[in-house]
């Protein structure tokens, strides 16, 4: 079960696409942060639904949103695939222990080995605003998490 608005964001420390370390809980009392889980770098949705953040990232910034990415890849193949599309947000990598973080949100799928498509809006204070959990197939509508964005206070 996937965690619930309302109830505090589970922390987490992953390496990003250039082997640093990215923890959640320092985004607290400064940004709010929009946490995208995905299934695969390289992949035709993944793809899609990340370029269309980056083509809107100033949109983010503006709302004073960090944007972190989420998947099972290694950091290599998030490194290439950052460096394709261009990308200027953190990719993390929760590959390993496989999947720990994912599952600590409740958008693993331990069948196929990866992560749904999980998108959390946690606030400044570390508290759950959003939460929409699509199958690996199916592409996020960004209207939802864009209408709670416009709730947060500035």
């Amino acid at each position: 079960m996937a965690v619930e608005v309302g109830t505090k964001a589970p922390d987490f420390t992953l390496s990003d696409s250039n082997k640093q370390q990215v923890t959640l809980s320092s985004f607290q009392g400064d940004k709010n942060v929009l946490l995208i889980f995905y299934p695969f770098a390289f992949s035709r949705v993944c793809t899609g639904e990340l370029c269309q953040l980056r083509d809107e990232l100033t949109d983010y910034s503006n709302r004073n949103v960090q944007v972190l990415g989420v998947s099972v890849d290694s950091p290599f193949a998030l490194k290439a695939w950052a460096d394709q599309e261009g990308y200027k947000f953190p990719l993390l990598s929760d590959f390993w222990p496989h999947g720990a973080v994912a599952t600590n949100y409740g958008v693993f799928n331990d069948k196929a080995g990866l992560a749904l498509r999980g998108t959390f809006l946690i606030d400044t204070t570390g508290t759950v605003r959003f939460t929409e959990v699509n199958q690996p197939g199916d592409a996020r509508d960004q209207t939802g998490w864009k209408n709670a964005i416009a709730t947060l206070a500035p």
